[in-house]
């Protein structure tokens, strides 16, 4: 059965047309199972398997080929790729999805070396047992495509990024891995990369630029990093912590702060000035929360651990914990909870270790804790943090957490006051802050008007959208305002992890604008999933994606995407097939909406119309109703255009 999206009622599966109110069914089919993503492809193809044929009894090479492959799905999947086939000799794998992640060409690269150097392990196995070795060539490139629903098991994807990937693994030497410079600029500061001659990949009418992957580097806390920014508009909030931290050593408390905003709006910069400022005073041990990976629970005091206690753990561990009593059952505890011992340990058993560890840090000394990314954390993680805040005693301690809105979703009591503990929420740079900031980054040379002006128009305020279009204008001379594929990146994962109703929600706003209102939002959601639409409105305006804002038409409520990057980026997931409905569903609407006023939006209805028509005719031969409707465009907008100027425009 197909569902009406318009009316709800479902039909038959050979309809193409709704049986309750006619609108096309078919159409709609299609719209749900697919979505417009940037993901990066992986393909890896082994060579010489033509002499391996002759060498090898072909029961002997399909176990080969098999151990080979099971290798290489491990560490693929370990990196969060979903591998989608397998060719022949070679692997087809694809990051983003089912799912988008800001760092996905990273996993991409990282995966690519770690199939690299999980080769070099079993060639010395098949040349030790059967006196042969295989090579690989691998491809990574990052680029649209389109994606099928993986909500019904349609994870492939099709799209001209699929094709480079496959080019640059044919032109890649045996051993090598060769990505492309959208997945270079993505992956950052991560990779070594050698530049290699723009390559003439067949089936392109132009050669592509490509680099040669040279080694995958050991991530840190982004706070950790080298900053160039200077330090801007966050003196209140430096103040606050640096009182916290004051407040834990008169007092000998173990205090909790939270810094928490959205990506790039400075928790970072803040932390790494905090801990500059931190280092006089105190003892500062860092950890990071990971996103995927193997033993991630507790790898953030995995990462203090091995600071605290150096390259021998057990020893440090020792020495740092001789003062308590039953030291050696804390010290075997915590190295096993942290994989670091033969025997493992269970996490709920750990807690008591851990907190004498913290304690005895603090013991001589005030200690800072900083976790960063903790809306990545596992429970376990939480749980204990907020363990230490209750149990931690006569002990100077500030444990400072760096989280994006998200963790507040999945962890509502994480912002309950309650005593030691406090929440410092980020909001945008003022427009004089950011206008400082982008001074300050151009230096004594300045920025030309119109550059500078693009920066500040299209970064509203987020300091790392500053940063990075200032970046970009620097390398690569790019128009004024324009979006650097990192920030992107960023945004399209955010908006994809979402639950399916509120990317509904979201996908069907960004057809009006940066501001929309309740009910287009409405009247463009399938029947019956409106009856929730103010719980997942509000649920959007708690993760900072939207506010309210005022409204046009008495009765309605009004919202506004937090940034016109959000708005586009939403947008921009859709199917094209899906906006051209939307655009001529919204285009009705505000029809309705506007009756009594209707000359005032003939203009915005007719650009929702010539909206619809052209992904349509972008999509293939345009039939009747088509045209049909690119006449009504045409014919609104000019009436529009009319009630502006006065004259009807050619």
């Amino acid at each position: 059965m197909l569902a009406c999206s318009v009316c709800g009622e479902e039909n038959p599966g050979h309809a193409r047309f709704c049986l309750n109110c006619g609108s096309s069914v078919t159409a709609d089919a299609s719209l749900k199972t697919e979505t417009r993503k940037t993901v990066t492809v992986l393909f890896a193809d082994v060579t010489g398997s033509t002499s391996l044929g002759e060498k090898l009894d072909p029961e002997a090479l399909r176990s080969l080929l098999n151990r080979y492959f099971e290798e290489m799905r491990t560490i693929l999947e370990r990196h969060g790729g979903t591998v989608e086939k397998f060719i022949g000799d070679a692997v087809v794998a694809v990051f983003g999805i089912p799912v988008l992640h800001e760092d996905d060409a990273s996993r991409a690269v990282r995966a690519a070396v770690a199939m690299r150097d999980a080769l070099v392990r079993l060639n010395e196995d098949f040349e030790r047992e059967r006196g042969v070795a295989i090579q690989v060539r691998i491809g990574v490139n990052t680029g649209e495509v389109v994606a099928g629903d993986a909500a019904h098991g349609e994870t492939f994807a099709t799209g001209d990024a699929v094709n480079v990937a496959a080019r640059l693994e044919a032109a890649a030497a045996p051993g090598e891995v060769l990505i492309g410079d959208t997945t270079r600029r993505l992956a950052g500061d991560i990779i070594r990369v050698e530049p290699l001659a723009p390559l003439a990949l067949k089936g392109k009418s132009v050669p592509s630029a490509a680099w040669r992957l040279v080694a995958a580097l050991p991530d840190v806390p982004a706070f950790t990093r080298e900053i160039a920014a200077p330090f801007v508009g966050r003196r209140d909030e430096l103040e606050t912590l640096l009182e916290a931290l004051d407040r834990a050593s008169a007092n000998r408390l173990c205090v909790l702060c939270t810094v928490a905003g959205p990506p790039g709006i400075g928790k970072s910069r803040l932390a790494r000035e905090f801990v500059a400022a931190a280092a006089g005073r105190a003892r500062v041990v860092v950890g990071r929360c990971l996103p995927y990976g193997e033993g991630i629970t507790f790898s953030p005091l995995a990462d203090i651990v091995t600071q605290v206690a150096g390259s021998r753990p057990e020893a440090g561990l020792s020495e740092l914990l001789a003062e308590n009593e039953r030291s050696d059952v804390a010290v075997n505890r915590i190295l096993g909870v942290l994989g670091l011992a033969t025997v493992q340990g269970q996490a709920e058993d750990a807690f008591w270790a851990l907190r004498k560890l913290f304690e005895a840090l603090g013991r001589r000394r005030p200690a800072v804790a900083v976790v960063d990314d903790i809306h990545w954390a596992e429970p376990m993680l939480l749980d204990l943090l907020e363990y230490l805040v209750s149990f931690v005693t006569d002990t100077p301690l500030l444990i400072l957490c760096l989280a994006r809105p998200d963790l507040f979703e999945d962890r509502p009591s994480w912002a309950t006051p309650r005593e030691r503990t406090s929440v410092i929420s980020l909001a945008q740079l003022s427009e004089q802050d950011a206008t400082t900031l982008v001074d300050e980054l151009a230096g004594a040379g300045g920025l030309p008007e119109n550059v500078r002006a693009g920066i500040l128009e299209a970064a509203e305020g987020n300091p790392l959208f500053v940063e990075q279009m200032f970046a970009l204008q620097a390398a690569d001379s790019e128009p004024p305002g324009a979006v650097p594929a990192t920030i992107d990146a960023l945004l399209a994962a955010r908006i994809d992890r979402l639950p399916p109703d509120e990317r509904a929600v979201i996908e069907r706003a960004s057809i009006e604008g940066r501001g929309f209102h309740r009910g287009a939002v409405a009247a463009l959601l399938p029947t019956g999933a409106s009856t929730r639409l103010d719980v997942l409105l509000t649920s959007l305006v708690r993760k900072e994606f939207i506010r309210l804002d005022r409204t046009r038409f008495s009765g309605d409520d009004g919202f506004r995407f937090v940034h016109m990057l959000v708005r586009d980026a939403a947008y921009e997931s859709m199917s094209k097939q899906r906006r051209a409905e939307l655009h001529e569903r919204f285009a009705g609407w505000l029809e309705r909406a506007a009756t009594g006023q209707l000359m005032e939006y003939e203009e915005i209805i007719g650009y929702h119309l010539e909206r619809a028509y052209r992904y349509r005719a972008e999509l293939g031969p345009v039939d009747g109703d088509a045209r049909a409707l690119a006449r009504g465009a045409d014919f609104v907008a000019d009436r529009g255009w009319r009630h502006v100027y006065g004259v009807a425009l050619d």
